[in-house]
């Protein structure tokens, strides 16, 4: 037997399409549609101005998500929160709500585990499980706002996984996050974090969303990105500064690069050199820098050269800051509480 269809995944016009097919006008998918996304019904019994009977079919064929927090964590450092969401089907991912001074920012996960590998990362641990569905990512902010009572302005896709491995789903949920008669949210106010999937940077590029790219590079060279990430041995790093060229050539954004020092392995002087070389000629860029997040399977550790690496850098010309830590007292750094409710 089929199960009911998953209705917080579908667009305004999929909706539309929906709604017609079962015999209703058109513009009662707009009403429906502005219950799920605008007033964040949790039962199609509170969506009052619509017919009775197609209330009552609405429960029958389809359903509205929700998920369960598991464990949620608040800083007392910042006032960070950090949640731990169970999905319906029993998988678990982490969401991470920051406030900064121009609003809040929510980090959502888009997979349970990852495929990717990258040695230095929790989210890859505990394996990769499935993708997670448009809902299950727009959940995290629904869930998020509603409990913690704050409104979330800007989003971050950095959680656990890959987001340009779900490439359609992240497609389909940008699009819910950003409809007018929904969250409303300008994807200028949404970072993509990428290990780098050319072909999707590219795919990405020409579909001139208006996000910014933010690629997980974290090595300049071939020898050394090969060891920690992977990925780039399908995808080398000529490959991967070309579609960023190509992406900012198409949207006019600005890259940022991602780059996770760890002592002894990535932070020496050397290997500022390499980086100042690479991305040179993706001027402008960004260089946002990261002590690396310890975990308990490497024995990597957070490099203590981050302020004379970001200086190297700046004065070459290439923008550099570092990462602001937030959540420091409750391990805000995505992967660790879905492997220790896992018992990974």
């Amino acid at each position: 037997m089929m199960g009911k269809k998953d209705i917080l995944s579908m667009t305004l016009s999929v909706l539309e399409t929906e709604l017609t097919s079962l015999g209703e006008k058109k513009f009662r998918a707009g009403q429906l549609y502005s219950w799920l996304h605008d007033k964040r019904a949790v039962s199609f019994a509170e969506c009052s101005d619509l017919p009775k009977s197609l209330i009552e079919r609405l429960g029958e064929e389809y359903e509205i998500k929700r998920l369960k927090i598991i464990r949620k964590l608040e800083s007392e450092l910042d006032g960070t929160i950090k949640y731990l969401y169970e999905f319906p089907d029993g998988e678990r991912a982490e969401t991470v709500l920051m406030s900064y001074k121009h609003g809040n920012s929510i980090c959502i996960s888009s997979q349970v585990g990852c495929k990717m590998g990258c040695s230095f990362c929790a989210s890859t641990k505990a394996g990769f499980v499935r993708d997670l569905l448009p809902s299950e990512m727009l959940l995290q902010i629904y869930e998020t706002e509603r409990d913690s009572g704050r409104k979330v302005e800007s989003l971050v896709l950095m959680g656990i996984g890959e987001p340009l491995d779900n490439f359609d789903n992240v497609m389909t949920f940008l699009g819910l996050l950003s409809s007018e008669k929904g969250k409303n949210m300008s994807l200028r106010h949404v970072s993509l974090s990428t290990c780098g999937i050319v072909p999707r940077i590219r795919e990405l590029a020409d579909m001139k969303t208006g996000l910014t790219l933010s690629v997980s590079l974290h090595a300049p060279t071939d020898e050394k990105r090969n060891a920690i990430m992977p990925i780039n041995r399908r995808y080398d790093t000529t490959e991967l500064t070309e579609a960023c060229k190509y992406y900012f050539a198409q949207t006019g954004r600005r890259i940022s690069f991602e780059f996770a020092l760890i002592d002894g392995v990535n932070d020496d002087k050397e290997t500022a050199k390499e980086l100042v070389k690479l991305l040179r000629p993706l001027s402008p860029c960004h260089v946002n820098l990261i002590p690396v997040n310890e975990i308990r399977e490497r024995e990597y550790r957070k490099s203590s050269k981050v302020r004379e690496f970001q200086k190297f850098l700046t004065d070459s010309g290439i923008n550099a800051t570092v990462r602001r830590t937030l959540g420091a007292d409750i391990n805000a750094a995505c992967g660790q509480l879905r492997r220790d409710s896992a018992g990974k």
